[in-house]
Protein backbone atom coordinates (compact mmCIF):
# COMPACT_ATOMS: atom_id res chain seq x y z
CA UNK A 1 0.00 0.00 0.00
CA UNK A 2 1.22 3.47 -0.88
CA UNK A 3 1.03 6.26 1.71
CA UNK A 4 1.31 9.97 1.00
CA UNK A 5 3.99 11.69 3.04
CA UNK A 6 4.73 14.33 0.40
CA UNK A 7 1.56 16.40 0.07
CA UNK A 8 1.40 19.25 2.61
CA UNK A 9 -1.76 19.25 4.73
CA UNK A 10 -3.32 22.66 5.46
CA UNK A 11 -3.21 23.06 9.23
CA UNK A 12 -3.75 26.78 9.75
CA UNK A 13 -6.83 28.08 7.98
CA UNK A 14 -8.02 25.56 5.43
CA UNK A 15 -10.64 26.68 2.99
CA UNK A 16 -14.06 26.55 4.61
CA UNK A 17 -12.88 26.02 8.16
CA UNK A 18 -10.30 26.43 10.86
CA UNK A 19 -8.63 23.51 12.62
CA UNK A 20 -7.09 24.82 15.89
CA UNK A 21 -3.48 23.66 16.17
CA UNK A 22 -0.92 24.59 18.81
CA UNK A 23 1.86 23.94 16.35
CA UNK A 24 0.53 25.99 13.45
CA UNK A 25 -1.35 28.75 15.23
CA UNK A 26 1.06 29.79 17.95
CA UNK A 27 2.79 31.99 15.37
CA UNK A 28 1.54 33.98 12.42
CA UNK A 29 1.40 32.73 8.84
CA UNK A 30 4.91 33.97 7.99
CA UNK A 31 6.46 31.43 10.39
CA UNK A 32 7.25 27.81 9.52
CA UNK A 33 6.65 25.82 12.72
CA UNK A 34 9.03 22.95 13.46
CA UNK A 35 8.68 22.99 17.22
CA UNK A 36 6.07 20.97 19.16
CA UNK A 37 6.26 17.22 18.54
CA UNK A 38 3.35 16.45 16.29
CA UNK A 39 3.86 15.55 12.65
CA UNK A 40 2.36 17.17 9.56
CA UNK A 41 1.27 13.86 8.04
CA UNK A 42 -2.23 12.47 7.93
CA UNK A 43 -2.67 9.63 10.38
CA UNK A 44 -2.72 6.05 9.07
CA UNK A 45 -5.73 5.24 6.88
CA UNK A 46 -6.63 2.39 9.26
CA UNK A 47 -6.91 4.88 12.11
CA UNK A 48 -8.97 7.37 10.11
CA UNK A 49 -11.32 4.64 8.90
CA UNK A 50 -11.81 3.29 12.43
CA UNK A 51 -12.63 6.75 13.79
CA UNK A 52 -15.03 7.43 10.94
CA UNK A 53 -16.86 4.19 11.66
CA UNK A 54 -17.09 5.08 15.36
CA UNK A 55 -18.38 8.58 14.55
CA UNK A 56 -21.03 7.07 12.29
CA UNK A 57 -22.43 5.27 15.34
CA UNK A 58 -23.33 8.73 16.59
CA UNK A 59 -23.37 8.15 20.36
CA UNK A 60 -20.40 9.33 22.45
CA UNK A 61 -21.27 8.36 26.00
CA UNK A 62 -18.88 7.43 28.75
CA UNK A 63 -16.65 4.70 27.43
CA UNK A 64 -14.60 1.92 28.93
CA UNK A 65 -11.31 0.42 27.90
CA UNK A 66 -12.24 -2.56 25.72
CA UNK A 67 -10.59 -5.91 26.28
CA UNK A 68 -9.74 -5.92 22.59
CA UNK A 69 -7.52 -2.84 23.04
CA UNK A 70 -5.64 -4.43 25.92
CA UNK A 71 -5.20 -7.64 23.93
CA UNK A 72 -3.96 -5.67 20.92
CA UNK A 73 -1.29 -3.93 23.00
CA UNK A 74 -0.22 -7.30 24.44
CA UNK A 75 0.24 -8.64 20.92
CA UNK A 76 2.17 -5.53 19.85
CA UNK A 77 4.48 -5.71 22.89
CA UNK A 78 5.23 -9.39 22.37
CA UNK A 79 5.86 -9.00 18.65
CA UNK A 80 7.75 -5.70 18.61
CA UNK A 81 9.61 -5.77 21.93
CA UNK A 82 9.70 -9.43 22.95
CA UNK A 83 7.92 -8.56 26.19
CA UNK A 84 4.91 -10.67 27.14
CA UNK A 85 2.71 -8.32 29.15
CA UNK A 86 -0.69 -9.04 30.68
CA UNK A 87 -3.96 -7.17 30.07
CA UNK A 88 -4.30 -6.57 33.82
CA UNK A 89 -1.01 -4.66 33.87
CA UNK A 90 -2.47 -1.90 31.71
CA UNK A 91 -3.95 1.34 33.04
CA UNK A 92 -5.16 3.53 30.19
CA UNK A 93 -5.35 7.27 30.78
CA UNK A 94 -5.50 10.54 28.83
CA UNK A 95 -1.86 11.23 28.14
CA UNK A 96 1.73 10.59 29.19
CA UNK A 97 2.20 14.00 30.81
CA UNK A 98 -0.69 13.38 33.23
CA UNK A 99 0.82 9.96 33.93
CA UNK A 100 4.12 11.55 34.98
CA UNK A 101 2.33 13.76 37.47
CA UNK A 102 0.13 10.95 38.73
CA UNK A 103 3.18 8.79 39.32
CA UNK A 104 4.73 11.49 41.47
CA UNK A 105 1.53 11.83 43.52
CA UNK A 106 1.00 8.09 43.81
CA UNK A 107 4.51 6.82 44.40
CA UNK A 108 6.15 9.56 46.48
CA UNK A 109 5.36 11.66 49.53
CA UNK A 110 5.58 15.48 49.85
CA UNK A 111 9.20 16.51 50.20
CA UNK A 112 10.60 13.39 48.58
CA UNK A 113 12.85 13.77 45.55
CA UNK A 114 11.86 13.37 41.90
CA UNK A 115 14.98 13.03 39.76
CA UNK A 116 15.28 13.87 36.05
CA UNK A 117 18.22 13.78 33.67
CA UNK A 118 18.68 16.84 31.45
CA UNK A 119 18.26 17.80 28.70
CA UNK A 120 14.76 16.41 28.89
CA UNK A 121 11.24 16.88 27.58
CA UNK A 122 10.09 20.03 29.48
CA UNK A 123 7.11 18.56 31.42
CA UNK A 124 9.57 16.30 33.27
CA UNK A 125 11.07 19.40 34.86
CA UNK A 126 7.71 20.61 36.18
CA UNK A 127 6.50 17.41 37.82
CA UNK A 128 8.11 17.90 41.22
CA UNK A 129 7.08 21.54 41.51
CA UNK A 130 3.50 20.85 40.49
CA UNK A 131 3.13 17.94 42.90
CA UNK A 132 4.89 19.42 45.93
CA UNK A 133 7.98 17.26 45.69
CA UNK A 134 11.71 18.03 45.66
CA UNK A 135 13.04 18.63 42.14
CA UNK A 136 16.41 16.99 41.48
CA UNK A 137 18.46 17.00 38.27
CA UNK A 138 21.51 15.38 36.77
CA UNK A 139 23.10 16.10 33.39
CA UNK A 140 23.84 13.85 30.47
CA UNK A 141 27.38 13.86 29.10
CA UNK A 142 27.37 15.85 25.90
CA UNK A 143 29.33 14.75 22.82
CA UNK A 144 33.02 15.57 22.95
CA UNK A 145 33.64 15.23 19.21
CA UNK A 146 31.61 15.52 16.00
CA UNK A 147 29.48 12.46 15.35
CA UNK A 148 29.66 11.19 18.91
CA UNK A 149 26.38 10.59 20.76
CA UNK A 150 25.11 11.97 24.01
CA UNK A 151 25.90 9.59 26.88
CA UNK A 152 24.44 8.66 30.22
CA UNK A 153 26.77 9.92 32.95
CA UNK A 154 26.18 7.40 35.72
CA UNK A 155 28.56 9.17 38.09
CA UNK A 156 26.69 12.45 37.71
CA UNK A 157 23.37 10.67 38.14
CA UNK A 158 24.48 8.94 41.31
CA UNK A 159 25.92 12.18 42.69
CA UNK A 160 22.49 13.81 42.30
CA UNK A 161 20.81 11.15 44.44
CA UNK A 162 20.17 12.05 48.07
CA UNK A 163 18.37 10.27 50.92
CA UNK A 164 15.22 12.11 49.79
CA UNK A 165 15.31 10.73 46.24
CA UNK A 166 12.47 8.32 45.58
CA UNK A 167 11.47 8.50 41.91
CA UNK A 168 13.47 8.60 38.66
CA UNK A 169 11.73 9.95 35.58
CA UNK A 170 13.49 8.25 32.68
CA UNK A 171 13.12 8.67 28.89
CA UNK A 172 13.90 5.67 26.66
CA UNK A 173 14.52 6.45 23.77
CA UNK A 174 15.50 9.94 24.73
CA UNK A 175 13.74 13.20 23.95
CA UNK A 176 15.30 15.57 22.84
CA UNK A 177 18.65 14.00 21.85
CA UNK A 178 17.17 10.99 20.05
CA UNK A 179 19.51 8.56 21.83
CA UNK A 180 18.64 4.89 21.86
CA UNK A 181 20.31 3.78 25.07
CA UNK A 182 22.67 0.83 24.79
CA UNK A 183 22.25 -2.23 26.98
CA UNK A 184 25.43 -1.52 28.93
CA UNK A 185 24.22 1.99 29.76
CA UNK A 186 20.88 0.67 30.91
CA UNK A 187 22.57 -2.06 32.92
CA UNK A 188 24.45 0.61 34.86
CA UNK A 189 21.21 2.52 35.35
CA UNK A 190 19.42 -0.62 36.57
CA UNK A 191 22.13 -1.33 39.12
CA UNK A 192 21.98 2.24 40.38
CA UNK A 193 18.19 2.15 40.71
CA UNK A 194 18.31 -1.04 42.76
CA UNK A 195 21.23 0.17 44.87
CA UNK A 196 19.31 3.28 45.90
CA UNK A 197 15.90 1.60 46.09
CA UNK A 198 14.31 3.97 43.57
CA UNK A 199 11.09 3.69 41.63
CA UNK A 200 11.19 4.43 37.91
CA UNK A 201 8.80 5.91 35.39
CA UNK A 202 10.12 4.95 31.96
CA UNK A 203 8.65 7.16 29.24
CA UNK A 204 9.03 5.01 26.11
CA UNK A 205 6.84 7.14 23.88
CA UNK A 206 9.29 7.23 20.96
CA UNK A 207 10.22 3.55 21.02
CA UNK A 208 8.43 2.64 17.77
CA UNK A 209 10.36 5.18 15.68
CA UNK A 210 13.92 3.81 15.74
CA UNK A 211 15.76 5.22 12.74
CA UNK A 212 18.67 2.82 12.33
CA UNK A 213 17.91 -0.13 10.06
CA UNK A 214 17.23 -3.28 12.02
CA UNK A 215 17.12 -1.56 15.42
CA UNK A 216 14.66 -2.97 17.95
CA UNK A 217 13.35 -1.63 21.22
CA UNK A 218 13.65 -3.45 24.53
CA UNK A 219 11.60 -1.94 27.37
CA UNK A 220 13.57 -1.19 30.52
CA UNK A 221 11.37 -3.47 32.61
CA UNK A 222 11.81 -6.30 30.12
CA UNK A 223 15.56 -5.94 29.71
CA UNK A 224 16.04 -6.06 33.48
CA UNK A 225 13.27 -8.19 35.03
CA UNK A 226 14.38 -7.28 38.54
CA UNK A 227 13.26 -3.72 37.77
CA UNK A 228 9.75 -4.72 36.72
CA UNK A 229 8.46 -4.57 40.30
CA UNK A 230 9.62 -0.96 40.63
CA UNK A 231 8.87 0.37 37.12
CA UNK A 232 5.96 2.13 35.43
CA UNK A 233 6.32 1.95 31.65
CA UNK A 234 4.50 4.60 29.61
CA UNK A 235 3.46 3.99 26.02
CA UNK A 236 1.13 5.79 23.62
CA UNK A 237 0.34 5.78 19.91
CA UNK A 238 0.47 9.59 19.84
CA UNK A 239 3.93 10.18 18.35
CA UNK A 240 4.24 7.03 16.26
CA UNK A 241 0.87 7.33 14.53
CA UNK A 242 0.37 11.11 14.85
CA UNK A 243 -2.76 11.01 17.02
CA UNK A 244 -1.59 13.20 19.92
CA UNK A 245 -4.82 15.18 20.10
CA UNK A 246 -6.85 12.04 20.79
CA UNK A 247 -5.23 11.70 24.25
CA UNK A 248 -4.80 8.00 24.86
CA UNK A 249 -1.84 6.51 26.70
CA UNK A 250 -1.10 3.42 28.73
CA UNK A 251 0.80 2.85 31.97
CA UNK A 252 2.08 -0.74 32.03
CA UNK A 253 2.66 -1.73 35.67
CA UNK A 254 3.49 -5.40 36.37
CA UNK A 255 3.64 -5.08 40.17
CA UNK A 256 0.16 -5.34 41.75
CA UNK A 257 0.87 -3.00 44.67
CA UNK A 258 2.47 -0.36 42.48
CA UNK A 259 -0.47 -0.65 40.10
CA UNK A 260 -2.96 -0.33 42.95
CA UNK A 261 -1.31 2.85 44.21
CA UNK A 262 -1.22 4.36 40.74
CA UNK A 263 -4.85 3.46 40.04
CA UNK A 264 -5.99 4.88 43.38
CA UNK A 265 -4.51 8.27 42.50
CA UNK A 266 -5.88 8.10 38.97
CA UNK A 267 -9.44 7.78 40.21
CA UNK A 268 -11.19 11.14 40.25
CA UNK A 269 -8.18 13.18 39.09
CA UNK A 270 -8.40 12.25 35.42
CA UNK A 271 -11.28 11.75 33.02
CA UNK A 272 -11.71 8.43 31.31
CA UNK A 273 -9.78 7.90 28.10
CA UNK A 274 -11.33 9.63 25.10
CA UNK A 275 -13.63 7.18 23.32
CA UNK A 276 -12.16 8.12 19.93
CA UNK A 277 -8.66 7.89 21.35
CA UNK A 278 -9.23 4.27 22.32
CA UNK A 279 -10.55 3.49 18.87
CA UNK A 280 -7.52 5.17 17.30
CA UNK A 281 -5.08 3.35 19.58
CA UNK A 282 -6.52 -0.07 18.83
CA UNK A 283 -6.59 0.55 15.09
CA UNK A 284 -3.03 1.90 15.14
CA UNK A 285 -1.55 -1.06 17.00
CA UNK A 286 -3.64 -3.62 15.12
CA UNK A 287 -3.40 -2.30 11.55
CA UNK A 288 -1.08 0.69 11.45
CA UNK A 289 2.29 -1.02 11.14
CA UNK A 290 2.61 -0.79 7.33
CA UNK A 291 2.15 2.98 7.63
CA UNK A 292 4.73 3.15 10.42
CA UNK A 293 7.31 1.28 8.36
CA UNK A 294 6.73 3.62 5.42
CA UNK A 295 7.03 6.62 7.73
CA UNK A 296 10.41 5.39 8.98
CA UNK A 297 11.80 5.53 5.44
CA UNK A 298 10.71 9.15 5.16
CA UNK A 299 12.21 10.08 8.52
CA UNK A 300 15.50 8.38 7.66
CA UNK A 301 15.71 10.43 4.46
CA UNK A 302 14.96 13.62 6.40
CA UNK A 303 17.69 12.76 8.91
CA UNK A 304 20.19 12.40 6.07
CA UNK A 305 19.15 15.81 4.78
CA UNK A 306 19.67 17.38 8.18
CA UNK A 307 23.12 15.85 8.55
CA UNK A 308 24.16 17.24 5.16
CA UNK A 309 22.79 20.72 5.78
CA UNK A 310 24.06 21.04 9.34
CA UNK A 311 27.57 20.25 8.11
CA UNK A 312 27.49 23.62 6.30
CA UNK A 313 26.59 25.60 9.44
CA UNK A 314 29.90 26.73 11.01
CA UNK A 315 30.11 26.15 14.73
CA UNK A 316 26.89 24.14 14.94
CA UNK A 317 27.16 20.75 16.66
CA UNK A 318 24.67 18.01 15.86
CA UNK A 319 24.53 14.37 16.94
CA UNK A 320 22.09 12.70 14.49
CA UNK A 321 19.13 11.20 16.36
CA UNK A 322 18.79 7.44 16.53
CA UNK A 323 15.05 7.62 17.08
CA UNK A 324 11.93 9.72 16.52
CA UNK A 325 11.64 12.87 14.37
CA UNK A 326 13.39 15.35 16.65
CA UNK A 327 16.83 16.85 16.07
CA UNK A 328 18.81 18.51 18.87
CA UNK A 329 21.24 21.23 17.74
CA UNK A 330 23.96 22.88 19.81
CA UNK A 331 24.10 26.53 18.69
CA UNK A 332 26.25 27.90 21.51
CA UNK A 333 29.19 28.36 19.14
CA UNK A 334 27.29 28.93 15.90
CA UNK A 335 29.22 31.52 13.90
CA UNK A 336 26.03 32.84 12.34
CA UNK A 337 24.74 33.76 15.79
CA UNK A 338 27.98 35.19 17.20
CA UNK A 339 27.67 38.38 19.19
CA UNK A 340 23.92 38.11 19.72
CA UNK A 341 22.40 38.44 23.16
CA UNK A 342 19.08 36.74 22.48
CA UNK A 343 18.50 32.99 22.63
CA UNK A 344 19.17 31.04 19.42
CA UNK A 345 15.49 30.08 19.27
CA UNK A 346 14.44 33.75 19.36
CA UNK A 347 16.99 34.81 16.74
CA UNK A 348 15.94 32.07 14.32
CA UNK A 349 12.29 32.88 14.89
CA UNK A 350 12.82 36.55 14.12
CA UNK A 351 15.47 36.34 11.40
CA UNK A 352 14.72 33.01 9.70
CA UNK A 353 10.97 32.85 10.38
CA UNK A 354 11.34 29.27 11.63
CA UNK A 355 9.88 28.28 14.99
CA UNK A 356 11.96 25.74 16.91
CA UNK A 357 11.81 24.61 20.54
CA UNK A 358 14.07 26.52 22.92
CA UNK A 359 16.71 24.38 24.61
CA UNK A 360 16.32 26.39 27.81
CA UNK A 361 12.96 24.72 28.33
CA UNK A 362 14.76 21.36 28.30
CA UNK A 363 17.31 22.56 30.86
CA UNK A 364 20.03 23.42 28.32
CA UNK A 365 20.11 27.04 27.03
CA UNK A 366 21.87 27.56 23.71
CA UNK A 367 20.28 24.52 22.08
CA UNK A 368 17.22 24.17 19.86
CA UNK A 369 15.05 21.18 18.98
CA UNK A 370 13.80 20.82 15.40
CA UNK A 371 10.83 18.64 14.47
CA UNK A 372 11.50 17.04 11.07
CA UNK A 373 8.23 15.11 11.01
CA UNK A 374 7.01 17.14 8.07
CA UNK A 375 6.99 16.94 4.29
CA UNK A 376 10.25 17.15 2.36
CA UNK A 377 9.07 20.40 0.77
CA UNK A 378 8.31 22.05 4.11
CA UNK A 379 11.57 20.81 5.61
CA UNK A 380 13.52 22.17 2.64
CA UNK A 381 11.86 25.57 2.93
CA UNK A 382 12.75 25.70 6.62
CA UNK A 383 16.36 24.71 5.94
CA UNK A 384 16.70 27.37 3.22
CA UNK A 385 15.58 29.94 5.77
CA UNK A 386 17.93 28.60 8.44
CA UNK A 387 20.82 28.62 5.94
CA UNK A 388 20.50 32.39 5.62
CA UNK A 389 21.33 32.81 9.29
CA UNK A 390 23.43 29.81 10.23
CA UNK A 391 25.74 29.78 7.22
CA UNK A 392 27.05 33.10 8.53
Amino acid sequence: MEFDFATPVARRHPEGGNWPSQKWQRYDASILPLWVADMDFRSPPAVIEAIQARVEHGVFGYGRVPDSLKHTLCVWSDREYGWAIEPDWQLWLPGVVPALHLASLALTEPGQGVLSVTPIYPPFLKVAERTGRLAQRARLAEPTAPGEPWRLDLAALEAAITPETRLLLWCHPHNPTGRVWRHEELAGLAALVERHNLLVVSDELHCDLLLDEGATHRPLAAAFPALAARTVTLWAPSKTFNVAGLTAACAVIPDPELRRRFAARLSGLMPDVNVLGMVAAEAAYARGNPWRLALLKVLRAHRRTLVERAAAWPGVAFAPPESTYLAWFDLRRAEGLAGRNASPQRILLEEASVALSDGADFGWPGFVRLNFGTTAAQLEEALVRLDRVLKG
